[in-house]
């Protein structure tokens, strides 16, 4: 790496928050989440679901499985929520598993840490270790422990990129496991997040900056990766999908890019319902492959 100096440092105070703070770019962004909800509220109600499992000991070591139909193991999906590492529920992201259990997939909905209680390095660590309770147990609930995949959306999106800089095979898990992954709307260098007004919850310092960099981490699992973004999200957030793509270029993948017209950093998830779009698509396409 040199020393060029960031994009995001000839910014004001107001235009790096507007740039990396998507509530700031979108302040209508609950009103997305009410779409959503009816769609959740159906899969909370009606999917089949394993709530509640317990990876580990914090309160937000918690998973919900929801399995889908079917002769044999079915492929599994793995859903890492946004929410910048300080926010949000595995309750709120349900409708994730809509279309994936009606195309045969099983759909893991994962909670994990949060800042402030957690630093984004336990916040990480929370998220690897529900990864691999679901490769090691998924078998159990009919999962193809073989066929794992995962998509993840903003602060989700990094904790996907985070599965894919992890040596897994010291973790016992075969990294030939993950399938696909599918990373949506990313932040991958935490770095501008500590210049803006979330950093009073996240607590960035120095050196956690430079741990949960994954600009600048060698990507150690192998698998097909989808890079996507809002094209009505600020400039400066959709670049950080490119040179996240341009990194995983330099190691040898050959990641699919999209910047998706018309959508921003919240009514992007739609689309993880709607599989006929880019996002959804590569979710189902990439689910069902096998090592």
């Amino acid at each position: 790496m040199t020393n060029a100096a960031k994009i995001w440092e000839s910014l004001t105070p107001e235009e790096h928050e507007r740039h990396y703070n998507p509530q700031n770019a979108c302040p209508n962004f609950n009103e997305y989440r009410a779409l959503r909800e009816p769609a959740n509220e159906q899969a909370l109600n009606e999917l089949p679901r394993h709530a509640d499992i317990a990876y580990g000991d914090h309160k937000l070591h918690t998973l919900d499985i929801y399995p889908a139909p079917g002769d044999g193991p079915r492929p599994v999906h793995i859903y890492l929520h946004g929410g910048y590492w300080r926010a949000q529920d595995k309750s709120n992201y349900a409708f994730i598993a809509g279309m994936l259990v009606q195309h045969g997939i099983t759909a893991v909905v994962m909670n994990y840490e949060l800042c402030p209680e957690s630093t984004l390095d336990q916040v990480t660590d929370s998220a690897l270790a529900g990864v691999e309770w679901v490769a090691k147990n998924i078998a159990s609930y009919g999962g193809d422990a073989g066929a794992i995949s995962l998509s993840g959306h903003s602060a989700g999106a990094h904790l996907v990129a985070e599965v894919l800089a992890t040596d897994w095979t010291a973790r016992g898990v075969d990294p030939t496991c993950f399938v696909g992954a599918v990373a949506v709307s990313g932040i991958y260098d935490p770095a501008p997040a500590a210049l803006t007004t979330v950093n009073a919850q996240l607590n960035l310092t120095a050196e956690i900056i430079a741990n949960r960099n994954v600009e600048t981490r060698t990507p150690l699992v192998h698998c097909p990766v989808a890079v996507m973004v809002g094209g009505d999200e600020p400039w400066q957030w959709i670049d950080q999908s490119f040179r996240y793509s341009h990194h995983l270029h330099r190691h040898g993948n050959q990641p699919e890019v999209h910047v998706l017209p018309n959508y921003n950093h919240f009514n992007i998830l739609l689309p993880f319902m709607q599989p006929e779009s880019p996002i959804g698509g590569a979710m189902l396409r990439l689910a069902q492959r096998r090592r």
